[in-house]
């Protein structure tokens, strides 16, 4: 049963983003954030210090339950699921960081255009759309044909 752990962590990986996104890094960490919405991207930014800490936990939960298997592993499994998911559609896809790649995906372009969104505003207030996955727009509003500029 200690398997459970997995998807409830991924999906607790972004309520917890989604909340820090919010409250802390538009708040007192936005000295640290702002570097992302900063025009242009860069491969390295100091707000990647936060998926440094992020996998921190995940490398240490999962070492502290390999021998057994047990609740730990399975939840650094589903933080490093969730980073890694979060490191293809929000570094890759939808900023373009490294080698950039297109989709006709609308579930993709979707989340590309919340995320547009998100940086419509370059500073700490007022801001939207603060999830990766959990989205304020309706999915169905999102139109497919459109492709969103690289932000």
């Amino acid at each position: 049963m200690d398997v459970l752990f997995l998807p409830l962590a991924f999906i607790g990986m972004e309520v917890v983003s989604l909340l820090m996104h919010r409250y802390l890094f538009h708040g007192p960490l936005w000295f640290i954030h702002k570097t992302h919405h900063a025009p242009g991207h860069r491969r390295w930014e100091l707000n990647d210090v936060f998926s440094f800490f992020f996998a921190s936990i995940a490398i240490g939960l999962m070492l502290d339950g390999i021998d057994t298997f047990n609740w730990a592993f399975f939840t650094g499994c589903g933080i490093s699921l969730y980073g890694l998911l979060y490191f293809i559609l929000h570094d890759w896809f939808i900023h373009g960081r490294y080698q950039p790649f297109r989709s006709k995906n609308r579930w993709l372009l979707h989340l590309r255009k919340a995320h547009w969104i998100h940086h419509s505003q370059r500073e700490k207030a007022p801001a939207k759309e603060f999830g990766l996955f959990f989205t304020e727009i309706p999915f169905e509003k999102t139109d497919s044909n459109k492709q969103i500029t690289q932000l």
